[in-house]
């Protein structure tokens, strides 16, 4: 009897748990692993140099990828896994973004409050642009040809021509801007970490055009776009991914993803999307449908990779970390403290899918 009672409570149980994962989750299956779409490390490039890291940036076409490194950015071959250069001099450096049809990169210095502009064939230095406090992300828009850096300290985004580096402009946000993404059409979404919205940018006149709540996402850190479909994926310090509707700013569907995200990334042929985490995990998203979502994996990789590029020609991803001590020092001016890097143990991890069966 007690035995059947016991049964009974623990069906009752997990009927509630179940039915509180679909209230919370809406349009969002938790799948299990499929086997063509179960990523794993297929190779680590160890590389020499001291300092922390941020974005990572990945030309396919050019196969480079750009290694944000503190005061410098790498630049490496994904095909051979050798550095093909460095550019300099770039103090704070936290993101870079390309315009290959005019052969030029960009480079926000946070500490030094500038962008550098260079050669994508030579990597040599152009010039450089002043911007507001911090600049954090930085995003070219294809269609105006322009390009929009975001200031964590100013609560703006500069704006300044890709040909002339001529500064066209100066945006208000209202917030702390994190990671941007441009749909190619002249809109940029960009998020704000402090206020838990996402703000839409007009790209021709400068205008703000909304700003959307992201409940019940907080603190939104990467975000990625799928175009085609007009899906903006958002993750979110508390542990959840939000997907939202580009056209309208409404939440088609909450995940949830590992702990410390810091960069999502959505391949258009695949139809997944990625939350890379620091807690040593990569989140794996199907997008069934333009309002459907499955909950594919959450692949073990490295306590500490946070950052992440997607290789849109061969689907590989590309993740950066190090090995750190126990012990955790103070970041200036921050509530929040990061551990010590151990010298000499900085990574690039490479993630490819398994065949399918």
């Amino acid at each position: 009897m007690n035995t059947i009672i016991s049964r009974r409570i623990g069906t009752a149980i997990a009927s509630v748990f179940i039915f509180g994962l679909s209230f919370c989750f809406q349009n969002v299956v938790i799948s299990g692993t499929l086997p063509s779409h179960n990523y794993h490390i297929i190779k680590k490039i160890p590389l020499d140099g001291e300092g922390g890291w941020d974005y990572l940036t990945l030309d396919s076409a050019a196969r480079r990828l750009y290694i944000t490194r503190s005061t410098r950015v790498t630049v490496l071959n994904v095909d051979t896994g050798l550095v093909v250069g460095e550019i300099p001099h770039t103090a704070g450096v936290h993101g870079v973004a390309i315009a290959p049809e005019l052969s030029r990169g960009f480079i926000s210095n946070g500490k030094a409050a500038t962008a550098t502009v260079f050669n994508l064939k030579t990597l040599q230095v152009i010039g450089e642009v002043k911007t507001g406090s911090n600049p954090d992300a930085i995003v070219y828009d294809p269609l105006s040809q322009k390009v929009f850096t975001f200031n964590g300290l100013s609560n703006s985004a500069t704006v300044f021509d890709a040909k002339t580096t001529k500064v066209l402009g100066t945006i208000g946000l209202g917030g702390k801007p994190e990671f941007a993404a441009a749909d190619g059409l002249g809109q940029i979404f960009v998020n704000l970490e402090d206020k838990s919205e996402v703000v839409a940018i007009n790209t021709s006149n400068l205008k703000v055009k909304g700003h959307w709540a992201l409940k019940p996402c907080s603190q939104p850190t990467g975000i990625a776009i799928d175009r085609q479909h007009r899906r903006l994926f958002i993750g979110c310090g508390n542990q959840l991914m939000s997907v939202v509707d580009a056209n309208t700013g409404s939440i088609k569907a909450t995940l949830p993803i590992g702990k410390r995200t810091d960069a999502i990334a959505y391949d258009p042929v695949t139809r997944l999307a990625f939350s890379s985490n620091g807690e040593g995990s990569l989140t794996v998203v199907h997008e069934d449908s333009a309002d459907k979502f499955s909950i594919v994996n959450n692949v073990v990789t490295q306590p500490g990779a946070r950052t992440m590029a997607l290789d849109l020609k061969t689907h590989k991803l590309y993740l950066d970390t190090a090995k750190f001590q126990a012990t955790s020092t103070a970041v200036s001016g921050q509530v929040r403290s990061r551990p010590t890097i151990i010298p000499g143990t900085f990574v690039i991890l490479v993630l490819a899918r398994t065949a399918a069966t």
